[in-house]
């Protein structure tokens, strides 16, 4: 085998027919309001319920709706690149099949191995958060949870229950197939968008326009982190991000795009869609713009109820409704935060099983993972290993400050991505396109400096527990998947 051959590509004629095996054929039941309502169901969490606020104290004051529109801007650069991969190659796997089709099979594995990582950190650390918000309403009402089961806190172990129950109910909603999760997922997005509404309209009767000047606060340098907990653009150039003013616009960006996370999971459900072509790309893009709105209109309102200076940090949005005397619309804020991280988790779910049935359909990972229920039709066996495995680190790890790899984790998928549409457009001009990224090649290579950016603003010890994981991956390829690579057997198409 030569050396080039980890950088075979898979024809897409090839990955758009191995969707047709029937025992690794996904159901296709998906239209364009379930992919809208999935981009909007995982967007959509504690990020407009707490980070709205936080941002506005630490790094950027009112001008914080202007750091929202500068982060869903570096999304829509790469929601454009998405729209083309998942209409013309609407196959399983998002970013890994989309990279699988334009780059080779070693970068689509690295791609696929990041999104596991991600997608299923992403779930972890959301069920966790959910169960925060059960056990504060559970104490409101005279409920207590002993300690061992309320997680690792403080240095004290222990097993948050809530946390992997979730995980393990979810889970079986999915092995139920995707037509339920996307119903289950209308409902709660509903409320949750309802509440959301109602916090923007109720809010702005009680917003007090001196709170919002000055609108860009006077920039303030800040000290920066020392060592591994620097950002990585400190250690390499020596440049600290400041606070407040234009650059701390940039600064705040950085931070709230872990607001917008998740909207790429669209395109892993592109299989199981009736019209793939049309549906994927609106979903996409309409769940992107949707959310952006919500995001600007909810940090207009926030800052402009309650002193940027002056806002909590914990709960913000709630608190700020407290502060002008009414807690009710507080309580409701909680509310609707708890049902929507049960959104958020399950799709996360969804996306991170999807991406290892294709990497398994492939034979990079064991074949055994890529079949269907037989009624149902969805990857069971995969959907309930990931689960299982989510629900024990969700159970037993204190995992907040791996928050971030799921961050740097979206966006290395985005890079790859927008390079890939790119390399395709010159491989195979002849595809039919259906969605086509305009102003090719400058607008990916935007989409790839902007997310350059904002990863180099992460800390480098989030940049090296990254490179370990990669270096882990680099090992199973070697020893597993390129052996096993259906390209490299009688059964698949060398190129």
């Amino acid at each position: 085998m030569s050396s080039r051959s980890i950088f075979r590509t898979k024809n897409i004629e090839q990955s758009i027919k191995d969707t047709e095996e029937p025992e690794h054929a996904l159901k296709k039941s998906l239209s364009a309001l379930d992919l809208t309502v999935f981009g909007v169901g995982v967007v959509i969490g504690t990020g407009i319920f707490v980070l709205t606020g936080k941002v506005a104290k630490q790094n950027a004051g009112p001008s914080v709706a202007v750091a929202f529109a500068v982060a869903g801007v570096v999304c829509a650069l790469a929601a454009l690149c998405y729209a083309e991969f998942s209409s013309t190659v609407p196959v399983a796997g998002s970013a890994y099949t989309f990279s699988y089709a334009s780059l080779g099979e070693f970068p689509a594995w690295i791609i696929g191995w990041d999104l596991i990582l991600e997608l299923a950190l992403g779930a972890a650390v959301v069920a966790v958060g959910w169960s925060g918000y059960i056990r504060s309403l559970l104490d409101s009402a005279g409920f207590h949870l002993p300690q061992a089961l309320s997680g690792t806190h403080g240095g004290t172990f222990g097993f948050d229950l809530l946390a992997a129950l979730l995980v393990l109910v979810l889970t079986g909603i999915l092995v139920a197939g995707t037509k339920l999760s996307s119903r289950v997922t209308n409902v709660i997005v509903a409320v949750k968008v309802t509440v959301v509404l109602i916090v923007i309209v109720v809010g702005a009767f009680l917003v007090t326009g001196a709170n919002y000047d000055p609108f860009v606060p006077p920039s303030r340098s800040t000290e920066g982190g020392s060592g591994l907990a620097a950002p990585l653009i400190q250690v390499v150039a020596g440049f600290t991000p400041s606070n407040f003013g234009i650059m701390g616009i940039f600064t705040a960006a950085a931070v709230v795009f872990f607001a917008f996370i998740g909207f790429d999971v669209v395109a892993t459900a592109a299989e199981e869609t009736r019209d793939p072509q049309r549906d994927v790309p609106r979903g996409i893009l309409g769940s992107l713009v949707i959310c952006t709105v919500l995001y600007i209109a909810v940090s207009v309102v926030v800052t402009g109820m309650q002193k940027y200076t002056e806002l909590s940090v914990d709960a913000p949005l709630a608190d700020a409704f407290k502060s002008v005397g009414h807690p009710f619309w507080a309580g409701l804020i909680s509310f609707g935060a708890a049902v929507g991280l049960t959104s958020v988790c399950m799709i996360l779910l969804l996306g991170q099983t999807r991406v290892f049935f294709a990497m398994s359909r492939d034979g990079l990972l064991p074949q055994a993972f890529s079949r269907v229920h037989p009624r149902f039709g969805s990857p069971y066996r995969s959907t309930l290993l990931l689960g299982l495995v989510v629900a024990a680190v969700a159970g037993f790890t204190s995992i907040d400050e791996l928050a971030e790899l799921v961050n740097i984790g979206t966006l290395f998928a985005f890079v790859v991505v927008a390079l890939g549409v790119i390399v395709l457009r010159r491989t195979r001009p002849d595809l039919e396109r259906s969605f086509r990224t305009p102003f090719v090649p400058w607008l990916p290579i935007v989409s790839v400096l902007a997310s350059l950016w904002l990863m180099l603003n992460l800390p480098s010890e989030t940049w090296l527990r990254f490179v370990v994981w990669m270096v882990v991956g680099c090992v199973v390829y070697f020893t597993y998947g390129r052996s096993h690579s259906r390209l490299d057997t009688a059964s698949g198409t060398r190129p």
